[in-house]
Parts: C-alpha cells; sequence; structure tokens
C-alpha cells in the first residue's frame, strides 16, 4: 500500500480545526452574509492526498461538509477507481463559503480563502494533490507561477512542484459536477481517475508516488 501516515496526525487534527474554526467566523467577503455553514474541510489528513473543490453548493452549504451532493457521490466512485477510499483523503475547496445560485467564485473571493486553503496544505504537507475544475487548478498553478488557460490543457497529468512544505505532485481534472450536464465528461473523469490509480500504484511510466512514501 502506498499510504504513509503521518506520525504526528494527531497535531494536523488539532491545527486544522483551529483552522476551521477561523474559517467560522470569517467575514473577509460578502459570502459570509448569505452562507448557512462554511464549509472548511472534511476526511483524513494524515495520509498524504488532497483533493480541492471550487467552492460549496447547496447540500455542502447545509451539512457543513464538502462534495455530499450528486457531485460528491460520483467524486465518491472516482476515487475508488483510483484505488483509493473516500475516508481515507482529505477533501477541501478553494472558496469556504457557498457562492450565490451556485454561480463561480469570484477572484476577490478565491482570494480572500486562499490563505486558509494554504494554511490548511502547510499543515497537510501533501504528497498528492488532486484539483478539481478549473478554478482549483488555477488556484494551486499560481502558486507555482504558472498560469492556466485551460483545464483541457493540462488535465490528466501529473506535475512536480515544489512547495514550502516540500515535494508534491499535482494532478488536475475536471469537477465531478462536469459529468452531471455533459455525459461524454463523465468518460473524460472515469479515464483520468483510472490513470492516477495506475500512477499511484506504480504502473503508469508517466510518474510514480514511490519516492515519496
Amino acid at each position: 500500500m502506498f499510504l504513509k501516515r503521518r506520525a504526528d496526525c494527531e497535531k494536523v487534527i488539532e491545527e486544522l480545526s483551529r483552522i476551521s474554526e477561523e474559517i467560522k467566523t470569517c467575514k473577509k467577503c460578502p459570502l459570509a452574509s448569505s452562507r448557512t455553514n462554511t464549509v472548511p474541510g472534511d476526511g483524513d489528513p494524515c495520509n498524504g492526498i488532497v483533493f480541492i473543490g471550487e467552492a460549496p453548493g447547496r447540500n455542502e452549504d447545509i451539512q457543513g461538509k464538502p462534495f455530499v451532493g450528486a457531485a460528491g457521490a460520483f467524486l465518491t466512485e472516482l476515487i475508488s477507481m483510483a484505488g483509493l477510499r473516500r475516508e481515507e483523503v482529505y477533501i477541501t475547496n478553494v472558496v469556504k463559503c457557498r457562492p450565490p445560485n451556485n454561480r463561480d467564485p469570484r477572484e476577490e473571493e478565491i482570494s480572500a480563502c486562499l490563505p486558509f486553503l494554504i494554511r490548511q496544505l502547510s499543515v497537510i504537507q501533501p504528497v498528492l494533490i488532486v484539483t478539481l475544475g478549473r478554478h482549483s487548478t488555477r488556484t494551486i498553478f499560481r502558486l507555482q507561477g504558472v498560469n492556466v488557460e485551460s483545464i483541457t490543457s493540462v488535465r490528466g497529468k501529473i506535475y512536480n512542484f515544489r512547495f514550502s512544505w516540500g515535494e508534491c505532485k499535482v494532478f488536475p481534472t475536471l469537477h465531478p459536477a462536469a459529468a452531471l450536464y455533459n455525459p461524454q465528461m463523465r468518460k473524460v473523469l472515469e479515464e483520468d481517475f483510472t490513470n492516477l490509480g495506475k500512477i499511484l500504484s506504480g504502473k503508469s511510466t508517466q510518474s510514480t508516488l514511490d519516492s515519496f512514501f
């Protein structure tokens, strides 16, 4: 098994809990006035794998957890295709509050939330980040000074980045919600996650995570 659990897991969980409490009282952008709940993140932060979406939707806003609607159910399936279980990974979003009417997050909202995301990642110190959708992908690539014009130009591949906490692989793909509106996108996502599973298990010639575990 390629997963290697952090020895200081309790400390990681405690620090993420502190960040979550700060997020709950955040009023850095207008989304604070329309939210029901903040959605800091959920899952196991100690195995070094983080999935980053774009922003909470209606169901997430109600429950305070990421990816609990139809897109979340599909994401759970996709994670299984990669040889993982949802409870083994940590899932969060770039923006922690729901934009009205599920519109795309705005740049000022992303900027307001970005320090929280960076702190979460710095605490978790992931060896693999899976970005879900264009906003998540652009945000993570910008941290490397890379501008992504279109997610289709970068999706489905592993990129080697160095962040403040060390080496990290980044795997961009589409947002699972894309498959709910376009059946063709379902095949693309399934292909990406199958490929991710091969990379994780060392069966792909493109890359492997072996040296990081």
